[in-house]
């Protein structure tokens, strides 16, 4: 039995650092990629801005894992309390800040496609920097709202308590004051519920959009060329795929967070799992991205053939 469960952490281990390590690669290419088209292009897309950032949190957010992966899988150095809070504190407001990120892109790739006679249209008139006004917004929002971990992580390294909901070896969760624990959900719950209503909307929006280009074009069937999905169609599909799969990892993590903090006490390969389930969007999704940009493959295909 401590056989079979020495196995499952090592295995699990293996699993987390191996999907940090692809996701913060992956993240990185498409920073990179996207600050160059934001920064150099003349006339870059209006979701360059917002991808780049939505890559730059997920890259933050990796890193802190790492460190936490680190602790929990037995690191020789404990951590103090300045250390713990900053890694909590910095993982919990990536963790809000992708979501907020993803709706946002969502909700821009909507706008990009409406035809010129929609009400949304005159949104792609709007200059640049209220993109930046609307980042800067989300950020010190989410800093705001999970301003409690701040006070609830402490460092408890070799401490076992009753009280205390450990998320690492050496930090843990302590009860705070009920207005702040219920101010913290209450907040939470307005913006997670509105963001994801945003996104049904928009990815509505979108499939809606698709399936009337779809009736138009039916005529081409019946040529001798088989019509192929312009950029546009693939890359409304490939932000269809992740909205869907953002909200299926979404409620995944809520639900394995729910049994860990009725459990409150949970063990090593517990908390393992909740890690590797809750960054599978952060390391997949600049993958699929990544896979619909085809200057970025090219570039990609030309490194491996000058290294092999």
């Amino acid at each position: 039995m401590k056989k079979n469960r020495l196995s499952s952490f090592i295995d699990i281990r293996n699993a987390i650092f191996s999907e940090v390590a692809i996701g913060i690669l992956a993240n990185t290419i498409l920073l990179l990629f996207h600050a160059h088209n934001f920064l150099l292009e003349h006339r870059p897309k209006s979701t360059d801005l917002t991808i780049g950032h939505l890559a730059l949190i997920h890259i933050v957010m990796l890193l802190t894992v790492a460190f936490m992966a680190t602790d929990t899988f037995g690191s020789q150095k404990t951590w103090d309390d300045i250390q713990c809070k900053l890694v909590v504190y910095l993982y919990s407001s990536m963790r809000g800040l992708s979501i907020c990120a993803t709706c946002l892109l969502s909700v821009l790739w909507a706008i990009t496609l409406s035809p010129r006679n929609s009400c949304l249209a005159k949104f792609k008139l709007r200059p640049s920097h209220h993109n930046l006004y609307c980042t800067l917004f989300l950020w010190v929002f989410n800093m705001f709202i999970n301003g409690s971990f701040l006070l609830s992580t402490i460092a408890t390294p070799n401490v076992t308590s009753a009280h205390l909901l450990r998320v690492t070896e050496s930090c843990s969760l302590r009860p705070v004051i009920h207005f702040l624990r219920y101010l913290q959900f209450a907040l939470r719950t307005i913006q997670d519920i509105c963001l994801l209503g945003l996104m049904a909307l928009s990815s509505g929006y979108m499939v809606t959009l698709l399936y009337r280009h779809k009736r138009q074009t039916q005529h081409l069937q019946s040529t001798r060329l088989s019509p192929k999905a312009s950029p546009e169609e693939r890359a409304t599909q490939t932000i269809l795929f992740l909205m869907s799969f953002f909200v299926v990892m979404y409620f995944l993590d809520i639900t394995v967070s729910w049994f860990s903090r009725m459990l409150w006490d949970i063990d090593s390969v517990r908390m393992c799992v909740q890690m590797l389930v809750g960054n599978g969007y952060a390391s997949i999704s600049p993958l699929v991205l990544i896979s619909t940009e085809k200057r970025i493959i090219k570039v990609l295909k030309y490194i491996w053939v000058r290294w092999h």
